[in-house]
């Protein structure tokens, strides 16, 4: 992406806003044509970001007080939205800058999260002010809760699962970080209010867990695991309630087991109003949070006291013909787009492909979206693949995940470095296409 087109359809009617939005699009376009120049002064991208900020501000306040002028009913959501995007993203966005010297990558990703932010914001929550669609953040919880629901599912981990969790992500919307298991649960409060809560497992950290439990090695997530999983869901989320007051469950209406594509489904249905994604030594875990009606009929069935033996049985076995249609993940980091686009032709027939042209943007992607192989440059500027190697390994979370090296040399010396950094295996750029296909189909076939 180096340019953003403004259309109509970012227009919400109010004269000032939409000349505001405008601006703010002009602007971030002026920086990202100066990214992608060599020659970048960093002088120059510091002013410009910050004349970003300065316009970014007094925006958020003028069309504040045009929400409390009309006296517009979402004005404390639409707020908190601003604040957080102002003291929390832009900031930790910044640090990341000044870490690396603003360099192209790191500007380039404070741009797209700040259009990325933009946009969305203007399609749905500016809309909603002038009645043309409806916030998508109605239920939020306050900022305070956020962080005591992220303290008390920590420490419920350790204390449950004895393990150590991190919060990773504050917005999880269904990235798909390996094979996962979701318990989703409807409850009820004292109000008549109904929440969704869905827990999601990777089953690396499922069979761990139930092992411990049960005193005995699981080698794959079967009924007794299931059924484990549906009450330990159960306990965590009834110790939530009891920690936390201000949510106020008291009933459990159903339950039920969702796939990933049917939790993704459910994404789209319903956007969350709290999820959130923490990683463990030995997998994923995310909490989700909806205020809105069952999901019964829709994209799933109930469990039930009557129905629940066959319901386990035929999520595992609908489960496991999913996991067979379902295509490993190739990760291919490279900063030659020639290189991306000749590996990308040559193996997205068979596999699903993520991209990156830096290693930097490559171990964010492993952290979310955890691949199944990684075909890592080995040659490429500011952080090379030897470096890129040792970040993955330094961390417990992504340490396992295996990588093969592309390189461009084939002399004795250069495959000698290569290879004493022990990766899973290494290919020349140069060799033959059929070769590279056959030697990455003999690793998934060797690993099945």
């Amino acid at each position: 992406m180096s340019h953003i087109a403004w259309n109509d359809s970012y227009n919400i009617g109010v004269d000032f806003i939409d000349k505001e939005h405008q601006v703010l699009f002009s602007t971030m376009n002026k920086l990202m044509s100066l990214s992608e120049r060599e020659e970048k002064n960093e002088h120059v991208c510091r002013e410009g970001i910050k004349y970003l900020k300065g316009h970014t501000d007094k925006h958020f306040e003028h069309e504040e007080e045009y929400m409390q002028s009309i006296g517009y009913s979402d004005y404390e959501i639409h707020k908190r939205l601003h604040d957080d995007f102002r003291f929390k993203t832009i900031p930790a966005l910044e640090e990341e800058m000044e870490s690396t010297q603003y360099s192209p990558d790191s500007i380039r990703h404070f741009l797209g999260v700040c259009i990325g932010w933009m946009i969305s914001h203007t399609l749905t929550e500016d809309q909603a002010i002038v009645g043309k669609t409806s916030s998508k953040w109605g239920d939020i919880p306050k900022e305070e809760e956020k962080e005591a629901l992220e303290t008390t599912i920590i420490q419920l981990v350790q204390e449950m699962f004895q393990l150590k969790a991190k919060m990773i992500s504050g917005q999880y919307a269904g990235e798909d970080f390996g094979k996962v298991f979701c318990c989703r649960m409807v409850y009820s409060g004292e109000k008549k209010e109904r929440w969704q809560i869905t827990l999601v497992f990777e089953d690396r950290l499922l069979l761990k867990v139930i092992s411990n439990i049960l005193n005995t090695e699981y080698p794959k997530v079967d009924d007794m695991v299931l059924n484990v999983t549906r009450y330990l869901s159960r306990q965590f989320l009834e110790q939530i309630w009891e920690r936390i007051p201000a949510f106020d469950l008291m009933t459990l209406e159903d339950e039920s087991l969702l796939t990933h594509e049917q939790l993704l489904k459910a994404f789209e249905r319903e956007h969350p109003s709290c999820s959130l994604l923490f990683s463990t030594e030995v997998g994923y875990f995310a909490f989700s949070a909806v205020s809105a009606e069952p999901l019964s009929g829709k994209i799933v069935s109930e469990i039930n006291y009557q129905n629940a033996m066959n319901a386990v049985r035929d999520y595992l076995v609908k489960e496991n013909k999913e996991q067979e249609k379902r295509k490993f993940k190739i990760l291919v980091v490279d900063d030659s787009e020639f290189i991306l686009g000749r590996l990308r032709q040559l193996l997205s027939d068979k596999y699903d492909i993520l991209e990156s042209n830096s290693s930097i943007s490559a171990i964010k992607m492993i952290a979310l979206n955890r691949p199944d192989l990684v075909l890592l440059d080995y040659e490429m500027p500011i952080c090379d693949g030897k470096q890129a190697l040792e970040m993955i390994r330094s961390d417990k979370d992504i340490a396992d995940i295996p990588v093969m090296f592309l390189t461009g040399r084939g002399d004795r010396e250069s495959v000698k470095n290569v290879k004493a950094l022990k990766p899973e295996g290494y290919l020349l750029k140069t060799m033959p296409e059929d070769f590279i296909l056959k030697t990455v189909d003999d690793f998934f076939a060797n690993k099945k």
